[in-house]
């Protein structure tokens, strides 16, 4: 999964893509480079990112989804095109304009009306923990047990959308890396992902430049400070590594083909074992 950030403030490339052309490039590139699915946001969810209205959202992605329809050419056949959005009235243009998965960082939480119109198009979803609001996320939380109650949560989240008519193989789940959660809770998750995937649903990882990577490769550096977000690459692929080990199945990422290409040694890695 292709990360496609149309913001101005996202954390690791606000403003490089906010012009829909520069953004549809992007996207295009990534698909190049071998990404399955185009996740296309309008909206930071970095720490302390402030929301912004729906007019907006929609003058920032729309033009992008459709200019990746246009362009996808050959590619358009093997391609997802996803909405990263928590309002319904985004996510039903987005799937107008050609999305047909829509990942959610409030798991239907947000906007009432989002299950019905997922359940109703009939698209794909991904449903993410979050402990609170991206403005509040990173004050300071707290778990007993962040796997058990990450798990609790997703599976209470699942089953409401199914509830509403959303289809259970349409969903897949997200843990939400760094989404209220400290480091330590973030390797703790990482370390016990296969206690998410026994779900039985598609697990969606999302690591990728995250600053707990910046301050452990910070720290393994001996430097004062994180690494910078462009200079994470080797935590994103180490992390993405082992998270499919553990049964991650979708990763959603900055860098496409390096992360492809370690994932399919690790998959021959492991098939190898497993033969053995």
């Amino acid at each position: 999964m292709g990360i496609v950030n149309v913001t101005p403030d996202s954390f690791s490339d606000g403003g490089e893509f906010l012009r829909a052309d520069a953004a549809v490039a992007h996207a295009l590139a990534l698909a190049a480079e071998g990404a399955d699915i185009l996740d296309i946001g309008g909206e930071s969810t970095r720490p302390g990112a402030e929301p912004v209205s729906v007019e907006e959202e929609l003058q920032r992605v729309v033009p992008v989804l459709e200019g990746i329809a246009a362009g996808a050419g050959s590619m358009a056949a093997r391609l997802q095109v996803s909405i990263d959005t928590s309002k319904a009235q985004v996510a039903e243009a987005a799937i107008a304009a050609g999305a047909s998965l829509v990942n959610d960082v409030t798991a239907f939480r947000a906007d009432p009306r989002m299950a019905a119109v997922v359940a109703g198009s009939g698209v794909d979803c991904c449903l993410m923990h979050m402990l609170g609001e991206p403005r509040t996320m990173q004050d300071d939380p707290r778990y007993d047990d962040v796997v058990e109650e990450v798990r609790a949560f997703l599976e209470e989240r699942v089953a409401f959308a199914v509830s509403e008519g959303v289809a259970r193989e349409r969903i897949m789940v997200d843990p939400g890396i760094g989404f209220g959660k400290t480091e330590e809770h973030n390797l703790e998750l990482l370390g016990r992902l296969d206690e998410l995937a026994a779900l039985g649903l598609p697990v969606v990882i999302g690591t990728s430049r995250k600053a707990f990577l910046g301050r452990i490769l910070g720290r393994a550096a001996g430097l004062p400070q994180p690494v910078a977000a462009g200079e994470r690459l080797a935590g994103t692929l180490a992390t993405n590594v082992l998270a499919y080990e553990r049964g991650a199945s979708v990763f959603r990422v900055h860098e496409v083909a390096p992360v492809r290409d370690a994932l399919a040694v690790a998959a021959a890695t492991l098939g190898q074992v497993a033969h053995t």
